[in-house]
């Protein structure tokens, strides 16, 4: 089946990994991203190198207008969303909750949770065949740090990506009936951007080896997972959560 898939946080890491796999299966993508226009771009000529169609949309996931219109600017290039991948998240610097101010609090769970269910909502307002749409599946993107708990570093983060494994298992039975199917995948320490981020963009070298398998993972892994639970390959899976954390 070909899909149309909307991949927030597309334009790096994760998201964009998934937007390439979606291409070269000759999907159409609309890729949402925060604010690096150049690093969306590139991720649109990366896709449509593959073999798929790309378009950049930029929003953020915390404000309501803007994920509505990412799902209508997909949907007038492309058609409706029949894939959607809930993946744009944030991390602060590391630290422990007591040393945590509120803006900071405020800030990830805007994103992380609020802007989550915002995409997760749209979705479902669209994609269920008993509300006019196409059916499909959603992939919502957590973290292994929802069950770690992330002491001492990113508690706040943690309890986000909790927020969505609650969102998962939820959803899924409540999208079922019309035909759209809803699972997670939790990364572990994953070579992306998101350690700079948070002030460490060595994490993923120095944690990696920890790992019963021994090594970071990479953005392409998580991707395969994502695909795969999006795919007619995964029918029967819906409301699952699936780590792909290399042991952790």
């Amino acid at each position: 089946m070909t899909h149309t898939m909307l991949v927030t946080g597309g334009a790096r890491g994760i998201g964009r990994a998934v937007a390439i796999a979606g291409g070269s299966l000759g999907w159409s993508v609309g890729i949402n991203y925060a604010g690096n226009e150049a690093a969306a771009a590139e991720t649109v000529a990366r896709v449509e190198a593959a073999g798929g169609r790309g378009l950049a949309i930029r929003g953020d996931v915390a404000s309501e207008a803007d994920v509505i219109a990412m799902f209508d600017e997909t949907q007038a290039a492309f058609g409706p969303v029949t894939a959607l991948v809930n993946n744009a998240g944030i991390v602060g610097p590391k630290s422990t909750l007591a040393d945590m101010d509120l803006a900071r609090m405020q800030r990830i769970f805007d994103v992380n949770v609020t802007g989550a269910y915002l995409v997760a909502r749209e979705g479902a307002r669209r994609m269920p065949t008993d509300r006019g749409g196409k059916g499909g599946a959603i992939v919502n993107v957590s973290s292994v740090a929802a069950r770690l708990g992330a002491p001492g570093q990113y508690l706040d983060y943690a309890g986000s990506k909790g927020a969505i494994d609650s969102l998962t298992a939820g959803l899924a039975k409540e999208l079922a009936p019309g035909g759209v199917r809803v699972n997670g995948v939790r990364p572990g320490i994953i070579e992306t951007e998101i350690h700079a981020s948070g002030g460490e963009p060595n994490r993923a070298a120095e944690l990696g080896p920890s790992a019963p398998i021994g090594r970071a993972g990479t953005p392409a892994e998580v991707a395969e997972t994502v695909i795969w639970l999006l795919s007619e390959a995964a029918s029967f899976v819906t409301g699952a959560t699936l780590d792909v954390s290399g042991g952790r």
